[in-house]
């Protein structure tokens, strides 16, 4: 019997045991609009539309839709709905995305009355948008004279999709994904950047984009998508009643079709812009084929099991060759498959190369390939990787995504290519298939005959580095600008300034945003969420453990208390963490101990974390933590692995040692202009305590430098020797610190779970660090210079800490900022893709940032203007709560039941109980105006202000002339 709404029919349904969900697929009657909804007992309602949108151009039109629907629509024509609801509801999430295929609009809410209003706006955005030409101009590109007012200065362009894709294609990754999939697809949508190649995106017109909405945002090419305690039938009658039913079927069906395949292997070279004077090994060489259709669930199961057996960990044959061959310094980061796409994309290769090695290395990749093709693999080998996506497929996550866009976000690519949606979250019956199959020693070795090594249609790619590129690109553009001006007669020149004072004016504009829906603080819960653990003693160590609904996996960690380490330890901390679970323990090496880890686990790592004490910044603690998860019938085969790590490690496999901090220092390497913003804001921060600092020498910046700094030395006499040396004194300290133990699980297995732990609780020796270590404050301005065509501006005040009647002043400061300056002044009329600013309790400190900014001065100005602003300007109280509810809802943000187990324990670890924390939350709901005026007159005073910028080449004259120090990477 189906429970749909009378305009929609029940296609079909599955109950999914292993997800505890029921998937039930519905058709819009009138339009065809397919809706899936993933029917589950969680108060977490999350909603997604998804529009299939396949480009043929790299002019960014798919993306530039995305933000410019999302700057009014018809129902609610204010100025920037997206964003006003941001801070009008108790949101868990709120997004929007563009993929290379799809474009998406998801957000989720533990408020039912917040969920409708933001369900309203959504629909309206999405399927009755304005498409205001100056929301175009703003969002997409514009020209513009750098003098606003003075057509005789020199013209720029503009736009905020045209600044971020400027970022995100600073990105050697993005680059190497892009070139490669130009030459795998050489027909299709995927040919194209769909976020827009910026040398492209000036070229998209906004009549073009008009077009692009009209026949791709109707509900024919739409797939609804919901999950949570809200029927189905209930969704349903809010899109017929708000969408739906003013639609006729589109006669056009949007598809991405098949690749028409090659008849032999493609090899292709292309540059990639790099700012450093020396350019040796740093050539990437990937090979990258196409395996087949995305929407056959065996085959993507196959793919995966598949890439799994090559490349799960260091001892996969194909995984052990990238890591090392003397080709090149580490794997490629695009190493793995991508099933996100028409059809799956498998890729390996290495960075940190030679052109003239590409050969050698492609020779070497398929050798592999034909000994396994040959000779085949080990069955324990193969179950270890089909028990990986058995362990990836039961586990309950939710810690980034809310668990249930997880979901939809899995389901999506089969429904976006009218495949099996379903069939992609319900994988048992083909796990319970494949493992049959491996049981034939011949499966594995004929699939990669078939999938790789006969497959023709492969791109080798040689990515070279080329440090004269940026300055060329950037002198071809600006040539184009010229030869664009000196084309303009004075009507055209008076209509850009025109357009610039237009958008100018617009940004200024107060609407009346009382006609969008909202929440207030009177829909805020009283209490924060409470997760429960109990303590008891393992042999009289303390034991946590916390009863929870985990789904068959069982989660523990060994806790330490970071003992007193040397200057030089500290140091190498970081980089003893990553290694620790990578080397071999007792008589087994490094390869034997990846597959022993691939067996049992589903994730083993070493990490550490520190926490200022709740009501003093000069007191820091911290800990060493060994965390591990598996299937609960693995415990105790995890228990005698991390036994092993803690009390077997070696740190003999020197080759080893040198591989994995080449690896590490390529990903930190290449992660500097995704996490620019973070980087800036650590840079800032350090110099205010000890506990910032350390953030910045072991995650940051400073940390990026000094890992450079050790890896060019380790080649010197004795120097991998010592290395390992140190590494295994830290070991030895951490072997001997004060022990602890978290357990998390579902209930009935608590008490079995909790005796498999004894063998780790060892009788600790020394005494924890002593958490009053001096530290000598200082204002920092610094100027780092990274491989980046975009901005990353921050400044940085310090304050209180946590449990200081001021801290929550300064949480609801940042978004006060945020909202009524920062995002309009910043993103809006500056073009930056984001930025705000927020206050860190851990660490004391306020920041302001800017993420992909094309400015540095005028940013670094507006950070003190909103000061001026708060100040000066009149304000409404209404503005204070629209600020309070993002502070509650980021602190009311549900994770994954495992996740939340870990959150709460962590939490009481460094002081910041429950009670702790609901008091901070208290406080935050109480703030006022004058609260708000009151801390930023006290601590946020501009001559205090410490500044960073993270910029590439084209910025360092300017950082310079601000009077900001070089600190080279």
């Amino acid at each position: 019997m189906s429970n749909s709404h009378p305009a929609f029919e029940l296609v079909t349904s599955a109950e999914i045991e292993s997800l505890g969900v029921r998937v039930e697929e519905y058709r819009h009657i009138k339009t065809g609009a397919q809706h899936l909804h993933i029917a589950a007992d969680n108060p977490e309602n999350v909603f997604l539309v998804a529009l299939r949108t396949v480009p043929q151009d790299s002019t960014g039109v798919a993306h530039i839709l995305e933000h410019t629907a999302l700057c009014g629509s018809e129902k609610y024509p204010v100025r920037d709905p997206f964003f006003t609801m941001i801070r009008r509801s108790l949101n868990t999430f709120m997004n929007a995305f563009t993929s290379s295929d799809w474009t998406a609009y998801p957000f989720a809410s533990q408020n039912r009355k917040d969920f409708n209003n933001l369900l309203d706006v959504y629909l309206d955005a999405v399927f009755f948008s304005r498409l205001d030409p100056l929301d175009f101009a703003q969002e997409g590109h514009r020209l513009e004279f750098a003098e606003m007012d003075n057509p005789d200065s020199e013209l720029v362009y503009k736009g905020v999709v045209y600044n971020e894709m400027k970022g995100a294609m600073s990105s050697v990754g993005s680059q190497l994904w892009q070139t490669l999939s130009k030459y795998l697809f050489p027909s299709t949508t995927y040919h194209y950047n769909s976020g827009g190649d910026p040398a492209d995106i000036p070229k998209l017109t906004y009549e073009q984009l008009v077009d692009f909405y009209r026949s791709h945002y109707h509900p024919s090419n739409a797939i609804f998508m919901t999950f949570g305690d809200i029927p189905a039938a209930e969704h349903q009658a809010v899109f017929e009643e708000k969408a739906l039913h003013k639609f006729e079927p589109l006669q056009e069906t949007i598809s991405v079709g098949r690749e028409d395949h090659y008849l032999a292997p493609l090899r292709v070279e292309e540059h990639y812009p790099l700012n450093e004077e020396s350019l040796e090994k740093k050539t990437h060489i990937v090979l990258g084929w196409l395996l087949g259709d995305v929407t056959n669930l065996e085959d993507v199961l196959t793919a995966h099991l598949i890439s799994g057996v090559l490349l799960d960990n260091s001892a996969s044959p194909l995984m052990k060759l990238l890591e090392t061959t003397d080709l090149g310094t580490a794997p490629s980061p695009l190493v793995g498959l991508d099933d996100s796409q028409r059809e799956l994309v498998f890729v390996c290769g290495i960075e940190g190369s030679e052109r003239d090695r590409a050969d050698e290395l492609e020779k070497q990749i398929l050798a592999v390939l034909e000994e396994v093709a040959e000779k085949g693999l080990p069955y324990e080998q193969v179950a270890a990787s089909l028990h990986q996506l058995e362990l990836h497929q039961r586990e309950i996550t939710g810690d980034g995504y809310p668990y249930g866009l997880q979901l939809i976000l899995t389901a999506l690519t089969g429904a976006t290519h009218r495949g099996d949606a379903i069939g992609l979250l319900n994988i048992d019956p083909t796990l319970e298939k494949l493992r049959e199959q491996i049981k034939d020693p011949r499966f594995i070795a004929d699939k990669v005959r078939q999938l790789l090594v006969e497959n023709q249609h492969r791109v080798r790619l040689v990515l070279t580095p080329d440090n004269k590129l940026a300055e060329r690109r950037e002198a071809e553009e600006k040539a184009r600008l010229a030869a664009i001006k000196a084309g303009l007669d004075e009507n055209e020149k008076q209509r850009i300034v025109q357009t610039a004072r237009a958008l100018q004016e617009r940004q200024q504009q107060e609407d009346d945003i009382s006609i969008l829906p909202k929440v207030g603080v009177e829909d805020i819960p009283s209490q924060l969420p409470e997760v429960e653990g109990e303590e008891v003693s393992l042999s009289d160590r303390k034991l946590t453990r916390y009863s929870t609904g985990t789904n068959g996996l069982v989660y523990q960690q060994l806790i330490c208390a970071l003992p007193e380490f040397s200057e030089e330890e500290k140091q190498l901390l970081p980089y003893y963490c990553q290694i620790l679970c990578e080397v071999g323990l007792g008589n087994k090496d490094y390869l034997e101990v990846q597959q022993w880890q691939t067996r049992v686990a589903g994730a083993l790592h070493g990490y550490t974390s520190s926490r200022t004490a709740i009501d003093n910044l000069q007191q820091l603690s911290g800990h060493f933590v060994l965390s591990g998860k598996a299937l609960a019938r693995n415990q105790a085969a995890l228990t005698e692995l991390m036994q092993a790590t803690v009390e077997e490690a070696r740190f003999d496999e020197l080759p080893r040692i040198k591989e994995l901090l080449l690896q590490t220092l390529a990903r930190r390497d290449q992660s500097v202009v995704g996490n620019g913003h973070a980087l800036a804001m650590a840079a800032a921060s350090a110099g205010y305590n000890r506990a910032a600092y350390e953030s910045h020498a072991s995650g940051g910046l400073l940390g990026l430098r000094q890992l450079k700094t050790l890896v060019r030395d380790i080649d010197r006499e004795q120097a991998l020797e010592n290395l390992a040396a140190t590494l295994r004194d830290i070991h030895n300290k951490i072997l001997k610190a004060q022990r602890q133990f978290l357990l998390i699980g579902e209930g009935d297995r608590l008490q079995d779970f909790s005796r498999a732990l004894a063998p780790l609780a060892a009788a600790p020796a020394l005494a924890a660090a002593d958490p009053n270590a001096p530290f000598d404050p200082r204002q920092t301005r610094e100027l780092w210079i990274a491989n980046s065509q975009v901005n990353f501006c921050a400044k940085a005040y310090a304050t209180v800490p946590f449990t200081h009647p001021d801290a929550a002043p300064l949480a609801v400061l940042g978004g006060f900022l945020r909202n009524g300056f920062l995002h309009r002044a910043i993103r809006e009329q500056g073009g930056a893709y984001g930025g705000g600013a927020s206050h860190d309790s851990n660490i004391g400190v306020f920041r302001f940032y800017s993420y992909r900014d094309p400015r540095m001065a005028g940013t670094l100005k507006d950070f003190d203007a909103s000061l001026q602003w708060l100040a000066e300007e009149p304000h409404k109280e209404e503005q204070v709560e629209e600020a309070i509810l993002g502070v509650v809802g980021a602190l009311d943000k549900p994770g994954s039941p495992a996740g939340e187990a870990k959150k709460a324990f962590h939490s009481a670890l460094y002081g910041r109980t429950h009670q702790v924390r609901q008091e901070f939350r208290r406080r935050v709901t109480e703030v006022r105006l004058e609260d708000l005026k009151r801390v930023a007159d006290t601590y946020l005073s501009p001559d205090r202000a410490s500044t960073a910028v993270v910029t590439g080449q084209a910025g360092r004259a300017e950082g310079l002339d601000l009077g900001l120090t070089e600190e080279k990477l």
